[in-house]
This record gives structure tokens, C-alpha cells and sequence, in this order.
């Protein structure tokens, strides 16, 4: 059983807010949660996710394996 008078008070139905909207419940501390980013929204969770490529070193490693599509370039010259 919790000690009374030492714990902080428990919100098991505290809103967590992205940009303005309510996205989830979850149990909390706080009674609302203000974030910038969830799993909603997240580059890696949602699929959206780009690949930041410093001087070729994807393309190099694509040539290399032969994995690059050869369509692409002739239409990306085109």
C-alpha cells in the first residue's frame, strides 16, 4: 500500500496533445502532456522516413552492390 503524503497525485486518464489535438490517454503525473512528437507523427513509425545522404555515400554503396535501378537514372536524365 503507498505511503499517503509522499506520492504525487495520479492521473490514469491524462490527454497527450500534439499540435493542438489529442492523440492518446495514458496514465500520469500531469493531468496533460504537451509533445511535439509521437509515434503518429514520427518519421520511423510512419514510414516516411528519408535516408540523409553525405557526399554519395548510399548511391556508392548501391552501385557497388548493383542495387541500383537502372530505369531511374535514364529518367532522371531525361
Amino acid at each position: 500500500m503507498a505511503k499517503s503524503d509522499i506520492h504525487p497525485t495520479w492521473y490514469p486518464e491524462a490527454k497527450v496533445f500534439c499540435d493542438g489535438q489529442e492523440v492518446m490517454t495514458v496514465g500520469s503525473t500531469k493531468p496533460e502532456l504537451h509533445v511535439d512528437v509521437w509515434s503518429g507523427n514520427h518519421p520511423f513509425y510512419t514510414g516516411t522516413q528519408k535516408i540523409i545522404d553525405t557526399e554519395g555515400r548510399v548511391e556508392r554503396f548501391l552501385r557497388k552492390y548493383g542495387m541500383t535501378d537502372s530505369t531511374a537514372k535514364q529518367d532522371d536524365k531525361a
